[in-house]
């Protein structure tokens, strides 16, 4: 048995998420069915993150145990083959030690949210950015994110169908930028709660259309209730960006 580590691209738009689910077709049973049609094997994906409807990736990291004996480039090529016409690539394919866990090992996750700051339609970033047609002041997000970074109890930015056991979590990185029209919120944290980097983005958008005080940012976190959230961001505009590990695989 070898374990391959798998770098994978998405489009989540016709997906109910990574993970397998009843209620629809996910990156996971893709994969998982490429992989049986390659090696004839029943096998199982397992990823450093979860994301929901319509959130895409860049670069999730995940793993498969295989029997088969067959190279890396030539697995990745075939699962590339075999889950066309799924907006699925695997990018990168290793083999990595029988202890190395996509989930278990990883010790960071990164995500971008992109709000398309304009009032054309989106044409060919539609269901790829949220967006936004007023005005956002990013350096007024910017500061107002400051407030989230460092260990918390993130309560209020916590999904009510979140399985965390707790609310605490210690946010690394929420920086806001622009490039032209399009303002990018960059999140990084050991691990997210549900719905939690979209929670954040919500109320930062708030912040940006003067909705909102900056201080009301603060005063959301302090409250640790799901009541003083005020926006929660659609999931289209959200990217898993990377996942670290010690060993740096």
């Amino acid at each position: 048995m070898t374990r391959f580590a798998l770098t994978i691209e998405f489009d989540g738009t016709p997906f109910v998420g990574l993970q397998r689910q009843d209620n629809g077709p996910s990156v996971q049973q893709s994969l998982e069915d490429a992989a049986f049609r390659v090696t004839g094997e029943e096998v199982r994906l397992f990823s450093a993150g979860r994301t929901d409807t319509g959130v895409h990736a860049l670069a999730m990291r995940s793993h498969m145990d295989i029997e088969k004996d067959i190279e890396p480039f030539r697995l990745m090529e075939a699962l590339n083959a075999q889950v066309r016409p799924d907006p699925i690539a695997v990018t990168h394919c290793e083999v990595v030690p029988d202890d190395w866990h996509a989930r278990f090992s990883c010790t960071g996750r990164s995500y971008v949210y992109r709000i398309a700051n304009r009032r054309a339609p989106l044409t060919l970033d539609r269901n790829r950015l949220w967006q936004v047609p007023q005005d956002l002041d990013h350096e007024a997000m910017d500061r107002a994110a400051k407030a989230l970074v460092g260990l918390h109890d993130f309560t209020t930015f916590r999904s009510v169908q979140c399985q965390s056991q707790s609310p605490v979590k210690t946010l690394d990185r929420l920086d806001v930028e622009r490039e032209g029209d399009e303002v990018r919120i960059h999140a990084a944290a050991r691990s997210f709660l549900h719905h939690q980097v979209r929670s954040m983005v919500g109320c930062l958008a708030l912040v940006g259309m003067g909705r909102w005080r900056e201080e009301q940012v603060a005063e959301a976190l302090e409250a640790k209730d799901r009541q003083a959230l005020g926006l929660n961001a659609p999931p289209h505009g959200l990217y898993f960006v990377d996942a670290t590990y010690p060993d740096d695989i």
